[in-house]
């Protein structure tokens, strides 16, 4: 049989799932022989239409085998409400038509995304909760423009493509439908008909959850039902910006390690159970914040997160997204900042993800020269176009808005800037002035850096980048990119350098720990101990260090005393604080069985009284960015591998540190201070109670007028060998 209604080589094209407005065959239509239904429903046996005005039924004739039913009525001029009660193996079903429904996007959203400034767009896009008229389901939708069909699949509808046809709309490229009656917790994904031909599953890329890994479908999910109980500090938060002038010591932290349940086969800690156990170390051990590895939804779990299929979706490992907003909001309630590494940089090439998702370079450049990262074997964004440009700076209000993350630590800026990077001659294309650097990139950065500050007062974004690029935490009124801090990789590098030395050689290498002085005030730098120091054959931060087994803890407690007193934020990974010696793996706990051991208790102790003298005093934060912040007392003594400085605070209150690098007291050692006081000792590395000598100076020196350092007072110290010794003037 064939319909007189519409034409056959339409129908084809719905039977065979390739047609891009299934709405315009399917349901309801006024024609000239009265209204038509239309549905199609191949698992279906018989299928009745119920008028909802007078509750009469009227069984579809299937036109076509593969399961096309009409219903003509030829005394009605007007569409009427109606549903379709389907029989089915399993028995009836009565449900409203998905194709008897306008679209749930409006044409001003449409034309905000495709513009790229729709900054809610996740709203709209994805799959939700909606209620049209007495109707409930749910509302999906994707972004796919060169696809020639896409379909939602799932349990639903057997993964079966031709049952919940989508439309696009008009010229934006997105693609939609109501499917009524879908609860939270249905599965699904887009069949993707791609303009290759190809069919291929994705998972939704505005997806809030998915299924726990190696499965990889989206999960239908209502994020809006969890109650938040951080006023208090969301509205803190909204004052502390900027945070330049204050402390800010950031614990980085693996989820997925920290710690386990070994005795139940090494399983994760969920996001509640880990929150109280975190939130009370990183409370106890004095940091203002704590930075994530990536939690984004991603497959492998040797990524560490880096490689991300689900970017608006917290990890199913350690359990729902109402899981993890408790963990932010026990974090908040506990005066913890968190700060999520966020990665705009590049994305894996799985074929349930972004990756020639319609079957053409969508989010990524289609040409390997702009569009692949080789070393990494993941795929670039395309920075360039609008509702790329647009997905990732939604991507990154939403965690800010919807989850009340303080901060996003921006991975791999530097692969992101140079067009260039890791690659060789032949193997990428200039800019359109010749040049190196991505001007797309750059300008998504300082873009997402105005609409985030302009947004959400009170967070910051960090920039984890590597070269000399100029300005990468400078305004971008001021021709920067805007971001507030950038991570210090060159102190980082010199520092390890330094400390990797015989303290015998070590004073041939004095420019090397002090030539960060040189450009500390040329960004907001944040001193960085992170994940990438301890891993492929690095070794853990007490293993990098020298001598024997108390020359390696003496080394480790100068080198953190030695950061925690440099102009910068604060940053170390987790585990690093207690010493840990084995380098991090991402598959097993943190070796807190370490802490049996007195030295490790006591490096643990060193770094927590670092952190509570840190916050305590102003003039070791206040004026990181300035150089009124830091002054050298003395950089010339080499031979003994000694420096000293001080930090001051806005209101001219200092303090003095010395530093001896090398396993030599040096007894009656005089140093330059600038007024008359008693100097007391507020912090000795080689403290007794960090495992250390006890080589002080009983509590603190009266300065005497003996001009040194070009200063007309001074102080006569014992300095501890290996330590740093910090003294606080009291008028």
């Amino acid at each position: 049989m064939f319909s007189d209604t519409i034409s056959y080589e339409i129908i084809q094209k719905v039977l065979n799932a390739e047609f891009h407005d299934p709405h315009y065959v399917l349901g309801a239509h006024i024609t000239k022989n009265g209204i038509v239904i239309r549905t199609y429903n191949p698992q279906a046996q018989d299928i009745w239409i119920i008028n909802e005005k007078n509750n009469a039924e009227k069984q579809m004739h299937k036109l076509y085998p593969q399961g096309f039913y009409e219903a003509i009525f030829e005394n009605e001029t007007e569409i009427f409400p109606y549903k379709l009660k389907i029989k089915y193996d399993s028995g009836l079903h009565i449900t409203k038509d998905p194709y008897s429904f306008l679209p749930t996007i409006s044409d001003y959203d449409l034309y905000l995304f495709n513009e790229g400034n729709h900054y809610e767009i996740y709203e709209k896009l994805g799959a939700h909760f909606r209620k049209i008229g007495d109707t409930e389901g749910i509302s999906f939708a994707v972004w796919a423009p060169n696809a020639i069909s896409v379909s939602v699949v799932g349990d639903f509808n057997n993964w079966d493509r031709r049952r919940h046809q989508m439309r696009v709309l008009g010229s934006s490229g997105v693609w939609e439908i109501f499917i009524p009656g879908l609860v939270e917790g249905d599965i699904y994904k887009f069949s993707v008909k791609q303009s290759t031909g190809r069919i291929v599953e994705k998972s939704d890329p505005y997806g809030f959850f998915t299924e726990l890994r190696p499965k990889t479908a989206s999960i239908v999910w209502n994020i809006d039902k969890y109650k938040w109980n951080d006023m208090e500090w969301m509205e803190k938060r909204k004052k502390e910006f900027p945070h330049i002038d204050k402390p800010v010591s950031i614990y980085e932290v693996h989820l997925g390690s920290w710690k386990r349940k070994v005795e139940e086969n090494n399983r994760f800690l969920t996001y509640r159970e880990i929150a109280k156990d975190l939130a009370e170390y990183v409370k106890n051990q004095g940091y203002t914040h704590i930075e994530l590895l990536p939690i984004e939804e991603h497959p492998l779990d040797a990524s560490w997160g880096y490689q991300v299929t689900g970017y608006y979706a917290p990890t199913s490992r350690y359990g729902t997204p109402e899981d993890f907003m408790y963990f932010v909001d026990v974090m908040h309630q506990n005066n913890i900042g968190v700060i999520l590494d966020w990665v705009p940089g590049h994305f894996p090439k799985d074929d349930h993800g972004l990756a020639f998702f319609d079957g053409t370079g969508l989010y990524e450049h289609i040409d390997p020269r702009k569009g692949e990262h080789m070393d990494w074997g993941t795929k670039i964004f395309n920075y360039g176009r609008n509702e790329v440009r647009n997905f990732l700076i939604a991507n990154a209000l939403f965690w800010l808005e919807k989850y009340h993350i303080d901060g996003l630590r921006v991975d791999a800026v530097a692969s992101m800037l140079y067009l260039d990077y890791s690659r060789k001659e032949g193997e990428w294309i200039p800019n359109k002035y010749g040049g190196r650097e991505n001007l797309e990139a750059i300008d998504f950065m300082k873009r997402l850096n105005e609409v985030v500050y302009e947004r959400n007062p009170g967070v910051m974004t960090i920039a984890e980048e590597s070269t000399a690029f100029g300005g990468v935490s400078h305004p971008t009124y001021l021709g920067g990119l805007g971001f507030e801090f950038k991570w210090n990789m060159g102190w980082m590098h010199d520092t390890l350098v330094y400390f990797s030395k015989d303290p015998i050689y070590r004073k041939y290498h004095q420019g090397t720990i002090t030539f960060s002085m040189i450009y500390a005030y040329s960004e907001n730098f944040i001193l960085v101990f992170s994940h990438d120091e301890v891993v492929h054959g690095k070794g853990s931060m007490i293993s990098k260090m020298p001598g024997d087994n108390w020359q390696k803890f003496a080394n480790l407690r100068a080198l953190y005393t030695y950061m925690w007193t440099h102009p910068g934020k604060k940053l170390l990974f987790m585990g690093q604080e207690f010493a840990q010696r084995n380098e991090w793996s991402e598959s097993k706990s943190l070796d807190w069985h370490l802490l049996n051991y007195k030295e490790h208790g006591q490096i643990q102790r060193l770094v927590k009284d670092l952190n509570h003298l840190y916050i305590s005093t102003p003039a070791l934060y206040e004026l990181d960015t300035k150089p009124a912040g830091f002054e050298w007392i003395d950089f010339y003594d080499a031979d003994n591998s000694v420096l000293a400085y001080l930090r001051r605070d806005k209101k001219e209150n200092i303090v003095v540190v010395v530093m001896n690098f090398t396993p030599v007291p040096r007894y009656n050692y005089r140093i330059g201070v600038p007024y008359p006081a008693y100097y007391k000792e507020i912090f000795n590395s080689d403290s007794e109670i960090y495992g250390g000598a006890n080589i002080g100076n009983l509590g603190g020196k009266n300065a005497e007028k003996i001009p040194w350092h070009g200063r007309p007072y001074s102080i006569e110290i014992n300095l501890p060998p290996l330590a740093g010794v910090i003294f606080k003037p009291e008028k």
